[in-house]
């Protein structure tokens, strides 16, 4: 018999000794931090009090977390039920709860259907039947995709007409969210968001590190972005690209793959390790092919699978 009640921030130790529990048992380690956690605890748009689940067992382990996440002002909700390796009967008690919410929060933005999201590693055989006996159909497919520094890589040579700008000052963030709307807009499951939402997630996450962000202009214009952080700093030692976008009319003029060699460059003047990133494979440019050809290697695959609700 297990107590469910709501999470809050404090719970953030506890929740990632679960995680790391089921990721260990599933890919052979933890693939979060504590912050991780705090970070999901804390995001906009999840509200505690509604959207997440904690399950403890009568002496108090904790061995279930599940949750719904709003995604924008859209139809799409992201979810997850994480229960310890060993515990049975878990998963079939706090799936209905949240697919009720999800459903809820499709109606309360005014959506008749809602889309549901919940990322799945390859590995995880026994989680991939779960969501395919609750309805669930493949969507798409990221890969983790990574490269080692072993000492200091020359930056490349900015193409002619080209400048690099951080993210310091709020003139240069407002024109990267526009190159990261425009430049994602058909991406699988991107979803349009205001500049304030766009900031302010952004804000709210440990790993954020404004001065990793880099906008490209050419000739003065806007042209494509790259957006670094923190994420994979404490477990893997690798700086992270978060986003890379290239503006439909810049493509095709080597600014992605400039812009991913600046970056290793600078990760490996910051000590880091790598660098790593994650492509949908079924990405509407060619940026599987342009992360293979820098030099950069498949270390995990996660499956997105999704259902429609009614």
């Amino acid at each position: 018999m297990h107590t469910i009640r709501r999470p809050r921030v404090d719970d953030a130790a506890a929740i990632h000794e679960l995680v790391a529990a089921s990721d260990t048992a599933v890919i052979g380690a933890a693939d979060s931090t504590l912050e991780d956690i705090t970070d999901e605890l804390v995001e906009p748009g999840f509200d505690r009090e509604r959207d997440g689940w904690l399950a403890h067992d009568a002496g108090g382990r904790l061995d279930g977390w599940a949750w719904a996440c709003r995604n924008g002002d859209s139809d799409l909700v992201d979810v997850e039920v994480v229960v310890r390796p060993g515990v049975d009967g878990l998963a079939e008690e706090l799936w209905p709860t949240v697919l009720a919410r999800a459903a809820e929060l499709g109606k309360e933005r005014g959506h008749d259907t809602v889309t549901l999201h919940i990322g799945v590693y390859r590995a995880d055989g026994g989680k991939r039947a779960r969501v395919e006996a609750l309805g669930f159909e493949p969507g798409t497919s990221f890969h983790r995709m990574r490269i080692d520094h072993d000492g200091p890589i020359e930056p490349p040579a900015a193409p002619p007409g080209l400048t690099l700008h951080s993210g310091g000052s709020d003139e240069v963030r407002r024109e990267a969210h526009r190159v990261h709307q425009e430049g994602f807009a058909e991406h699988f499951g991107f979803v349009q968001v205001s500049y304030e939402q766009w900031y302010e997630r952004r804000q709210a996450s440990s790993s954020t590190d404004w001065s990793q962000l880099t906008l490209a202009r050419l000739d003065g214009r806007p042209a494509a972005l790259l957006v670094g952080n923190d994420q994979f700093l404490l477990d893997e030692g690798c700086g992270y690209v978060a986003t890379l976008a290239v503006l439909p009319e810049y493509r095709g003029r080597g600014l992605g793959r400039f812009l991913l060699r600046h970056a290793f460059a600078a990760d490996a003047a910051r000590g880091r390790k790598g660098t790593i990133l994650h492509v949908d494979s079924n990405n509407t440019t060619p940026a599987l092919g342009l992360y293979e050809s820098a030099g950069m290697r498949l270390v995990m695959a996660i499956d997105v699978w999704q259902r429609r609700l009614p």
